[in-house]
């Protein structure tokens, strides 16, 4: 098996990956899932790279917007968000897994760290769920383009 190295395109692919992978993942708008395609179907052979890229970049993004519930006063007074809190006491940091979906999954994040939830175990549950979507957009995108 040929060793695949980085080239300069490729780092600035991965750069890019990064960027639109971690804005996504915050409260802003984006979505890093057709740059992804576009880089795979273009570069297949750099697959793991743009894998490891993108799940990495949007785990930073959750991981920044769960910090920003930990540490920002967000109205702390638990009975104005009944909903929210009852969720998360009941499920946990298993929520967390389903901090790839769109629009509320940006804010299982931010309600995480609200609710002070264990920061490794948060962090865990995150880079999991990312790891599993992306994997599912790979997985057959690979098998369609061989």
């Amino acid at each position: 098996m040929e060793l695949l190295l980085p080239t300069d395109n490729l780092l600035s692919e991965l750069v890019a990956l990064f960027i639109s992978a971690f804005v996504s993942s915050t409260l802003f708008p984006g979505g890093s899932e057709l740059l992804l395609i576009y880089y795979v179907k273009n570069n297949a052979q750099h697959w793991l790279f743009y894998f490891l890229v993108v799940t990495a970049g949007n785990s930073a993004g959750a991981i920044f917007t769960y910090f920003m519930g930990y540490y920002f006063n967000w109205g702390r007074e638990k009975a104005k968000h009944k909903k929210a809190y009852h969720f998360f006491q009941k499920y946990g940091v298993y929520t967390l897994l389903f901090s790839w979906l769109p629009l509320i999954g940006d804010l299982l994040p931010l309600v995480a760290g609200w609710m002070k939830l264990p920061i490794l175990k948060s962090l865990l549950f995150i880079v999991t769920g990312k790891a599993l979507r992306y994997a599912l957009i790979i997985t057959p995108l690979l098998y369609f383009i061989k």
